[in-house]
């Protein structure tokens, strides 16, 4: 639960996008496309429907024609080149009058209950129009051209549960298909994806006539979502501990169920070396001009030669082959190349595996109470346990608390300052529990340990927060960051790839330490091909694709 660790995850099978790919090709969903009432100038509206066993899903997409100087992936931004809203049910030609009233608005707009998520996208310029240049031309995009960017829309923003008005996740959290988290979320990515390509396909059918040809599937499928995500995502660890715990603890288990494994078949072996190659032709192709990120990519691709020549010679058959590898790996490779590792292993092992995406909701976050009856000689043990990195910390030291989080009026979200070199400590966010233990475990030092929390809390209110974090890790080891949230080393984006290799983001690409692109869906099935391709190892792009 160290940060650099965080920041090094990779997706896996546990990931919310394989999660849902699964789910989709397992239950055999259909998906049609009732509307695309979409001009040649690229204005209109289209409607793209999942139909689950029991219900159907309907992403709303609103096509903009927007002027360059008014496109921003800043999230302040009042317009895109498309808006959506994914619909519970089939929407009605009111439900579209309505949606066209209030989608295009994004913040500034407001939904209703049958609107399970609001999100918007831009496309990436130079790379729409080399492509929808290409296809009106008759000639096929270039593929090297695609795969430096990975995308042609990228979304700033996927709202769910609750936010501008629409439903809250308690509303659809007992449906089979939204049981893992972020479901819906993911569910409005994977339409999205559909639909960029149909308008791209569309606008060059429109613009070159009978001498557009048609995107090459293969090609197509190397496409998947941008996402431009920055500090507003960070708190999320911090404010969601059980959630976060579950998420880990799936994903721990999986890997301890694997190191367990006694010996490797064959096929299993063959699964796992094939996604390894695959695995480094993606480490190959992904792309950053952030120095950290440039030194991390430089680490693993070296690191993946160096596993893939271990492997070669690698015993499998006996004495818990796995757990032999993965020591090895913790001895000799980096933190990408361990993670990296962490996530292949798990791949040959679905019976082990996939079960535990049934575990990695919080059904207890509303539910959770302080034990008020714990005794404060009971609750300064469990801060001894859980945080003794944070009561050896001297949160004096400048260095060690030099950052302030805090909500922007401006930009309407978390923000990172400097404690020291500006007047916002005021406004700071309790978003630092390491430092809030200490505190919590100084003031504890005059009571009396036979004393119970609820007494301690009456005049202390101001640390009824950290008594409910410590009592949430002492049953959820993995709730917590064991690092400093505040010091003047951290790097947001640790956080931030975190939680983004969970939804199942690849090729990760700072362009700070405080923001970073990804890509979503790269190689996946589109909504037809999920019956005939596979829906699952898709992450790992082919080791070959022809360039046109």
């Amino acid at each position: 639960m160290r940060l650099a660790r965080l920041g090094s995850f990779h997706q896996c099978r546990l990931s919310f996008m394989r999660i849902l790919t699964r789910r989709m090709t397992r239950e055999n969903w259909t998906f049609t496309r009732p509307v695309f009432d979409i001009d040649a100038n690229g204005v209109g509206h289209a409607v793209y429907c999942a139909h689950t066993p029991d219900r159907t899903y309907s992403l709303v997409a609103f096509a903009h024609d927007l002027p360059a100087e008014s496109r921003s992936d800043r999230v302040i931004a009042e317009a895109w080149d498309s808006t959506f809203t994914l619909f519970d049910g089939i929407p009605t030609a009111e439900d579209i009058a309505r949606l066209r009233d209030n989608i295009p608005l994004q913040e500034a707009g407001r939904v209703t209950e049958t609107e399970l998520s609001v999100s918007r996208a831009n496309r990436s310029v130079r790379l729409w129009k080399h492509v929808v240049s290409r296809l009106a031309a008759g000639r096929q995009p270039d593929v090297g051209e695609l795969t430096k960017v990975g995308y042609l829309m990228r979304t700033t923003a996927v709202y769910g549960s609750g936010k501008l008005g629409a439903a809250d996740r308690e509303m659809i959290a007992s449906r089979p298909e939204c049981a893992a988290p972020f479901q819906i979320e993911m569910l409005s990515v994977f339409l999205t994806r559909a639909y960029v390509r149909d308008l791209a396909q569309h606008m060059a059918n429109k613009r070159g006539g009978d001498k557009a040809v048609t995107l090459d599937p293969d090609i197509a499928r190397c496409m998947g979502i941008g996402n431009s995500t920055g500090l507003g995502m960070a708190p999320f660890l911090v404010n969601h501990p059980n959630l976060i715990n579950n998420w880990i603890a799936a994903r721990e288990t999986a890997i301890a169920r694997v190191r367990n494994v006694a010996s490797a078949s064959a096929s299993e072996v063959g699964v796992f070396r094939d996604l390894l190659a695959r695995s480094t032709r993606s480490a190959d192709l992904w792309q950053s001009e952030h120095p950290i990120q440039i030194e991390k990519l430089a680490v693993l691709r070296a690191d993946l030669q160096k596993l893939t020549k271990h492997v070669e010679t690698a015993d499998f058959q006996s004495n818990r082959p796995w757990d032999r590898l993965f020591s090895w790996a913790e001895a000799t490779l980096g933190l990408d190349g361990q993670e990296c590792l962490a996530s292949l292993m798990l791949e040959p092992y679905a019976n082990l595996v996939d079960p535990l995406a049934d575990q990695m909701s919080d059904a207890d976050a509303v539910s959770f109470r302080i034990n008020g009856a714990m005794t404060l000689a009971q609750l300064r043990r469990v801060l001894e346990r859980n945080y003794r990195w944070a009561l050896d910390t001297d949160w004096t030291a400048h260095d060690r608390c030099a950052r302030v989080w805090y909500v922007s009026e401006e930009k309407l979200e978390p923000r990172l300052g400097e404690r020291f070199e500006e007047p916002i400590a005021d406004y700071e966010q309790p978003l630092a529990p390491g430092r809030d233990a200490a505190a919590l475990y100084d003031a504890l030092k005059s009571w009396d340990g036979d004393d119970p929390v609820a007494a301690f809390l009456l005049p202390h209110s101001e640390h009824r927060h950290m008594v409910r974090r410590a009592q949430i890790v002492e049953r959820a080891p993995y709730a917590e960051i064991r690092d400093n949230t505040i010091g003047s080393d951290l790097l947001p984006i640790d956080m931030l790839r975190c939680k983004l290799a969970f939804f199942g983001a690849t090729h990760f690409d700072p362009r700070s330490d405080r923001w970073v692109r990804i890509c979503l869906f790269g190689n996946a099935p589109y909504p037809e091909e999920l019956q005939s391709r596979d829906a699952d190892d898709w992450p790992y792009p082919p080791l070959e694709l022809a360039r046109s």
